[in-house]
This record gives C-alpha cells, structure tokens and sequence, in this order.
C-alpha cells in the first residue's frame, strides 16, 4: 500500500457531496434502478443491489429513501434503460483518469466528458490504455473519531471476514477486499458495530504522481470539477498525488 492518506481526499469528496445532496442521491438512485433490473429487489439476494445500499447508507441516505428507490424501481424495471460505460484518458502532465458513467444517452455523455478532458487540457484515449495501472478492489474506510476500539481488533475482524489488506493512516482504517468479498467484509464489520465512511469497489492506483506545475495542477482540477457537475459520472479514478 502506499502512504497516502485516502481518508482526507474521501472526506473532501463528501463534504462537496453533501453540499450537493440532491445530486448524489439522484446518482444512487440511478444505480438502485439498475441493480434492482438486474438482480431483483431483495437486498439479501442480489448483490450489487446490497452494494449500492451500503453506498447509499455511507452518504446518509436515509433508510426510507433507499426503501421507496428499491420499491419505484421494482415497478418501473421493464422502463428501466440505463447503461455503464467507462472512458479512459490523461489529463495534464500524463496524469491517469478512469470515469465511470451510467447514462440513457451514450451520445451525450461522451460529449461531455470529452469536452471536460479537452477544457483541462488532457485527452481521452482508448479503452484499456491507463486501467491497467489501477487494480480494481474492494475499498472500506473508517474515520478513527468514529471508532473507540482497538485497531488490532478491527484489523482480526476484517482479515477473518475476507480482507486481502489492513492499513492504519493518522486519521482513518484503510481495509482493502477482493470486489466478490467487499460485501461479505462489510456486513461482518456491521455486524460488529463499526461505522464506516465509504464501502465500495473502486480502482486503486498501483503508483501515485505528483504535479508540479501549477498550470497543470489547475487544468487537472478543471476536468475533474466539470465531471463532478455531471449527473451522468458515477466515479472518477485518478493517480494524481494530491
């Protein structure tokens, strides 16, 4: 693992998120539609919609909201026309960005990412040419204010439940999972009480690097500000060392 504190850049994307809640929820709504066409609307039996779920709970949502998603999409599945796609591309100074969108218009999202790329002076490249550089796990974060037990005891938890990996920052728990065994780690750290910031799969960089130039620092920050304000980004993966 690196020693980069994920916490701090989680805990910055959430704050913007709550000033924008109405966006987020809108994003996991989404997602709940889509998991619920493909899975069904038990939670206990499909698992990407057990994912988003804890997605949801993670951002607050509350438990009626996340109720009445999984009840409107289990009526509305057959009308249901939502699809992932993921573009792959560099921002300034070769910086590697991966975005996940799920959109009823391929069209119009391609657009507006490659215009968000283009506008931050980077470019989008073909798929598969920086994914390669991420490795695609399963990511649990706990804020340590939140958490009053021994790391040690937490850390025996989540290995037994599954973890591939435990590691203690200054101010967060960073337990790292195969995708397939994110939910099993998740509900047995419920289970045991622990609250957690994020549980989701996510692509991790294998290598950080760093930015120099404040012109590119500022260009980099343009594309990831314009595909934040689109509803149609899900997620955006960078190996920018901020």
């Amino acid at each position: 693992m690196s020693g980069h504190s994920k916490f701090a850049n989680i805990k910055h994307k959430k704050e913007k998120n709550d000033a924008a809640k109405g966006k987020i929820f809108t994003i996991i709504g989404r997602e709940i539609a889509v998991a619920v066409k493909e899975g069904g609307p038990d939670v206990n039996n499909n698992f990407r919609l057990a994912a988003v779920v804890a997605k949801a709970k993670a951002n607050n949502m509350p438990n009626e909201t996340i109720e009445r998603g999984i009840k409107k999409a289990a009526g509305d599945a057959g009308n249901v026309n939502y699809e992932y796609v993921t573009y792959e591309g560099y921002g300034p100074g070769g910086i590697a960005v991966i975005v996940d969108a799920l959109t009823d218009n391929k069209n119009r999202t391609a657009a507006n990412v490659r215009s968000a790329f283009t506008k931050g002076r980077g470019s989008i490249g073909t798929q598969g040419c920086v994914s390669f550089m991420f490795d695609k796990k399963g990511q649990i974060i706990i804020d340590k204010e939140e958490y009053d037990g021994d790391g040690d005891d937490l850390m025996m938890t989540a290995l037994d439940a599954g973890a591939e990996d435990f590691t203690e920052e200054a101010d967060s728990f960073e337990i790292i999972t195969d995708p397939d065994s994110l939910e099993t780690v998740r509900a047995a750290l419920e289970e045991a009480g622990v609250t957690m910031v994020s549980s989701e799969v996510t692509m991790i960089p294998q290598n950080y690097v760093a930015l120099t130039d404040e012109s590119d620092i500022k260009n980099l920050q343009r594309t990831l500000d314009l595909l934040d304000e689109d509803d149609d980004v899900q997620a955006v993966y960078t190996n920018w060392d901020e």
